[in-house]
């Protein structure tokens, strides 16, 4: 090979190395002097909630809060109408009405007419034995002094202990008609009694659903039946967004934590305001296998989970609302 065409060949080659040689530098360059685009986490703010409904089934009379207003403990929401239950209500008096005049008839007893019947009797069989003792004595004192049969004392004897046998039978009767019913009777009666009045206060505890009164201070933030629907037993009405409790939520996956734990503050940005705001993290928990998750088997090393961090503003944004979005860095 010729001078020349070494040379040749040797330009060319000094001019790939050359090259090579420029794509490494600007590729090294470009990633120390660039790096690597910075990793974002976002998450959202959250809010708790709970759902208005009833116990009962009811149309919708009348609706008093729209969505958006803010409500207060015992404020009326909604007010149902129930005719049902008003006839059950119609019922369980009825059955207390009755029971309660059973309950009175056995602890007053017989009435005054059987009390005073009973005693008459009574009195007639005392006066009947009184009479019954007094000709007894007559004949045995006859037969002692040897003027009187014993037969004639064996019959006086017979009327006397039949006249008390009377008497007694007429005082249990009117005993029994002063102290009314057995004391089982009375028990039964007052049982019954009970039971009516329990199923009363179950009726008026269904009559109580059908006003549905706020339960804590929050915002109404759905409404799903219109007036004049039906709603059934435990169907929500209403949802209501406690928003003096808010916090975010975000999913991270367990190489980011960067010795996040609870406890630790951080600092997200809030788009909505272009702020930052200070959170703390009060919550940790593994997503598990079927969340979000990177493998990293296939080159030897392991799988990165996901962790559900939730934190807690330490210092609150006026405006801020459930739904916006938090961006940590």
């Amino acid at each position: 090979m010729s001078n020349q065409a070494k040379k040749q060949h040797h330009n060319i080659l000094y001019a790939i190395i050359g090259f090579a040689a420029v794509v490494i530098v600007v590729a090294l360059i470009g990633f120390f002097i660039l790096g690597r685009d910075q990793e974002i986490i976002q998450g959202q703010m959250e809010v708790s909630e709970y759902r208005v409904s009833s116990k009962v089934p009811g149309r919708i009379l009348e609706l008093r809060v729209k969505e958006g207003d803010y409500v207060h403990a015992g404020d009326t929401l909604a007010i149902l109408d129930a005719p049902e239950v008003r006839a059950k209500m119609q019922q369980a008096q009825g059955a207390e009405e009755g029971a309660a005049a059973l309950d009175m008839m056995a602890r007053n007893g017989a009435r005054k007419e059987q009390v005073q019947g009973a005693y008459q009797l009574y009195q007639q069989a005392s006066a009947a034995l009184e009479i019954a003792e007094k000709s007894y004595n007559r004949v045995q004192r006859l037969f002692d002094e040897g003027v009187m049969s014993a037969q004639k004392r064996d019959e006086a004897y017979a009327m006397y202990k039949a006249s008390e046998a009377q008497m007694k039978a007429a005082k249990s009767q009117y005993d029994m008609a002063v102290n009314g019913a057995r004391q089982e009777e009375k028990q039964a009666a007052q049982a019954q009694l009970n039971r009516a009045k329990g199923a009363v206060q179950e009726v008026n505890a269904y009559i109580g659903e059908t006003v549905q009164t706020a339960q804590m201070d929050g915002e109404v933030s759905s409404i799903y039946p219109k007036i004049g629907e039906l709603v059934g037993t435990g169907s929500p009405i209403m949802t209501i967004s406690m928003m003096n409790d808010m916090w975010g939520t975000f999913n991270v996956r367990e190489d980011q934590l960067n010795g996040m734990q609870i406890g630790t503050e951080f600092t997200a940005f809030v788009p909505a305001f272009n702020k930052e705001m200070r959170m703390k993290v009060y919550h940790m928990k593994d997503q598990g296998s079927y969340a979000v998750w990177k493998a990293t088997k296939a080159n030897g090393q392991y799988d990165l989970k996901t962790f559900e961090v939730k934190a807690r503003p330490v210092e609150t944004i006026e405006g801020l609302r459930p739904g916006m979005s938090l961006i940590i860095k």
